[in-house]
């Protein structure tokens, strides 16, 4: 299908879907126009069937103003679904309420299928402060909730970093704190997903490439849960390892993808399939064949208007051959 056809299947499947997402509004609509969250229908939103992986963009890539315009959350939303994204990671769970975060979706009609919260950096599973893993754990229960409210499947989170400590004193660390969400997961039908990052933590960072990421299987075996699951950032590790590999590796253990550009050449992230992009996708495609990949790619780059947004969704489009 040439990119032509492809862009116009998208923008039918995009007037469809404002259709509908009028529809259900206007159900909840009083005579002032306005819509209010006790009127919100109670149908809930839903992504589009049928595709093997659907495409997501993070919500801090949607600007709170265009053109000196305060954007809402759910013009937020609304605008990834113009640019043709199948959905929204709601990456910045923190400010919102899972009520909100639920109405959000409701009014915008636009799918939310993952929550985090970006104060794992400092609040940390791994800290040798118990009151700060406290305090990351109670993050970690926020996001579990406001995902479930806006129906989503589940939370990102970053384990931890590795300068809080020995390797085995830091693993066993977030590992007894993410066991003791694993009830409240489980009974909310949320997954915990660990992402790779460049936080020293099981791959050495001042190695070469071509390492494996068996440290991070070992992980999450450990917790021998179904709630416990892969968030794998293609981009991030291509620094360190060949991500068709590590794909492969994961098999099932791989859920969520994070999707950005990396030039190892350059030793720097870069547009998605940019000339300066020298990550193999081709063998990306390849694995995620192999494995049986079906689920979420998202987006994990500067965002901007609907222009940009889009050039991004293409840019996947492109990369994961779909």
């Amino acid at each position: 299908m040439s990119d032509r056809a492809a862009d116009r299947n998208l923008s039918l499947g995009r007037r469809e879907f404002i259709a509908l997402g009028a529809a259900s509004v206007a159900a909840g609509v009083g005579g002032s126009g306005i819509v209010r969250a006790s009127e919100v229908g109670t149908a809930p939103v839903v992504a589009p069937p049928g595709k093997r992986i659907l495409l997501a963009c993070k919500l801090g890539m949607l600007p709170k103003e265009i053109g000196g315009k305060t954007l809402t959350i759910v013009d937020r939303l609304r605008l990834a679904g113009e640019a043709g994204f199948d959905g929204v990671d709601f990456d910045q769970a923190g400010e919102f309420t899972p009520e909100q975060a639920r109405d959000a979706v409701r009014q915008s009609g636009v799918f939310v299928h993952n929550a985090i919260n970006h104060t794992h950096w400092e609040q940390r599973l791994t800290s040798e402060k118990q009151e700060e893993r406290d305090r990351g754990r109670a993050n970690i229960e926020h996001c579990l909730r406001v995902s479930h409210a806006a129906g989503g499947s589940g939370v990102l989170i970053v384990v931890g970093r590795g300068a809080d400590g020995p390797a085995e004193t830091i693993e066993e660390r977030a590992r007894q704190e993410i066991r003791t969400l694993l009830p409240l997961a489980a009974s909310l039908g949320q997954m915990i997903l660990v992402e790779n990052v460049w936080n020293q933590m099981m791959y050495d960072h001042d190695a070469p490439p071509e390492q494996t990421p068996e440290r991070f299987i070992r992980f999450l075996d450990s917790f021998n849960s179904p709630w416990v699951g892969m968030y794998y950032d293609v981009g991030n590790h291509w620094k360190y390892g060949r991500p068709g590999e590590w794909i492969r590796a994961f098999g099932r253990r791989c859920v969520k993808l994070d999707v950005k550009g990396f030039s190892r050449a350059q030793n720097k992230f870069v547009d998605i399939t940019s000339a300066d992009d020298d990550l193999p996708w081709a063998d990306v495609r390849e694995a995620l064949d192999d494995i049986g990949f079906t689920g979420w790619a998202t987006a994990e780059v500067g965002g901007g208007n609907l222009e940009r947004l889009t050039l991004v969704r293409r840019q996947m489009q492109k990369a994961l051959g779909v």
